[in-house]
């Protein structure tokens, strides 16, 4: 699974230290998310992480839909 996390999250200026304030999730587990290191976090750690940068899940997850596959030429 691939995730814009880290994108998402310099492009909105925000540390990985803050965004652990700002959304309860340890920063060690964002490093992890964020290098592959964990490829499959809980629904409920990307919820917390999505809300916190104030996103989609779909967006996280680089506008693919959110535990589907997702068919880019469909729109």
């Amino acid at each position: 699974m691939v995730f814009c996390l880290k994108t998402i999250r310099k492009t909105k200026g925000i540390s990985r230290y803050q965004l652990a304030k700002l959304s309860g999730v340890k920063d060690s587990t964002i490093q992890m998310i964020e290098n592959s290191e964990n490829p499959n976090p809980t629904f409920k750690i990307m919820c917390k992480l999505a809300d916190a940068l104030e996103v989609s899940l779909d967006d996280l997850r680089g506008g693919e839909k959110f535990g589907m596959e997702h068919d880019k030429t469909e729109a």
